[in-house]
């Protein structure tokens, strides 16, 4: 075997590899869920793909948690809480790789942002209705 010939044996091995990296990455692309896939295909590298998909998840269930299921603590509570959220974030970030976790905390906070938004505004009617 001459070092020519070598060579292009090399190089198939790696032609080949490549096409099965690509094609592995279309099929894990093709099971995404909508959001992430997209932040995966424009953003410059996964790392940062994966940070943002991890911050929108974190952002949006504070919001979620905010608006619906938050009470009046103290901030030592409060902390203790958000700490928590922080770190159960890491798992459902990994959830949100292949099932559509983002949107599902997209529509529960708007679900409950229209519901405080109604409850805001009949509580204000009722103010003035009391008041005249």
């Amino acid at each position: 075997m001459d070092i020519k010939s070598a060579l292009l044996g090399e190089l198939n091995v790696i032609q080949v590899a490549a096409s099965t990296n690509a094609e592995e990455t279309t099929r894990v692309y093709e099971r995404m869920a909508g959001i992430t896939r997209f932040l995966y295909e424009n953003l410059p590298s996964y790392e940062i793909a994966g940070y943002v998909v991890f911050l929108l998840v974190f952002v949006l269930s504070a919001i979620v948690y905010k608006l619906g299921f938050a009470k009046k603590l103290k901030l030592s509570q409060n902390i203790v809480i958000y700490v928590f959220l922080f770190v159960g974030c890491i798992m459902l970030t990994f959830f949100a790789l292949f099932l559509p976790m983002i949107e599902g905390l997209i529509v529960a906070a708007l679900i409950l942002i229209i519901y405080k938004t109604r409850m805001w505004r009949e509580k204000r009617e009722e103010q003035q209705a009391a008041n005249q």
